[in-house]
């Protein structure tokens, strides 16, 4: 029997999402105002500050540098979330809990800490700062949330199929390429578009590693000392605002259909509820 959430519950949820995103709302109402200052009242509409994207070409590097980096990321991470999550859910091996928990930690770590980290390590190394520096600080990052995608995925894969596979002749990598991976495919797929997000929104870790090749967020943060630029970037922030949220929608529709396809939609769904 489920339990219905409690109205002060409700009530709490309602007033976070409000505090969280009302910001974000007037995102749309500066984008489309036509004025160069960024106050109220509006003082009409217009698709100016979109246009104006599209002329600026530094702005075109920059999402370029960022599309290449996330789309990097995203393979990156998600091959190696692949092996680790298939590790931890079939196999059992000393310091099994302490391992994933390692490799789980720049979830809990704050980013500047990774970040700083990051750069006195490469420069140690001796590396220039690139956008393969920000890939490898974005690999990190990501490769976590890959693994718990991809976990529960094989975690709720019917083990029977695997092994019917096995009995009929295939050896174990015919299986994991024709069973099991067509198995978790909507699960890779989340996979790739959440590590895709996030290596598209990040800031402080790219602020440090990136040389001269300027991600997105770091364009937009050199934009924000010139107020006359400010109305352009509400409307460049407008669109990463609604990219995000498709991606988003999208992993989660994916991960959904993964947990149906493998049989145990309702412990990992319904149990949230």
């Amino acid at each position: 029997m489920q339990n219905k959430p409690s109205r002060s519950l409700l009530t709490y949820a309602i007033v976070y999402l409000i505090f969280l995103y009302a910001p974000v709302m007037l995102l749309p109402l500066f984008a489309f105002n036509n004025s160069a200052i960024i106050a109220l009242p509006l003082s009409g509409f217009t698709f100016h500050w979109f246009g104006l994207l599209w002329q600026t070409k530094a702005l075109h590097e920059a999402l370029y540098n960022s599309l290449m980096i996330a789309l990097i990321t995203s393979i990156g991470s998600t091959t190696l979330g692949i092996f680790a999550a298939r590790a931890a859910a079939r196999y059992e091996f000393p310091g099994k809990r302490g391992i994933m928990g390692f490799i789980m930690v720049p979830l809990v770590l704050p980013e500047i800490i990774v970040g700083v980290a990051l750069l006195v390590v490469l420069i140690q190394l001796g590396m220039s700062l690139s956008a393969w520096t920000v890939i490898i600080g974005h690999v990190l990052i990501c490769t976590p949330f890959s693994i718990a995608i991809l976990q529960s995925a094989f975690n709720n894969m019917d083990r029977s199929l695997e092994e019917a596979s096995m009995d009929l002749g295939e050896n174990r990598i015919g299986t994991f390429f024709r069973v099991i991976l067509p198995l978790v495919t909507p699960g890779i797929i989340s996979s790739l578009l959440i590590s895709f997000t996030i290596s598209l929104d990040e800031f402080i870790i790219a602020f440090f590693l990136t040389g001269t090749d300027a991600t997105l967020p770091v364009y937009i943060w050199s934009q924000l000392r010139f107020p006359a630029r400010l109305p352009a970037i509400m409307a460049l922030g407008f669109l990463m605002v609604v990219l995000s949220f498709i991606l988003l929608l999208t992993a989660e529709y994916f991960r959904r259909r993964a947990n149906r396809i493998t049989g145990n939609s309702t412990s990992s769904e319904e149990s949230i509820f």
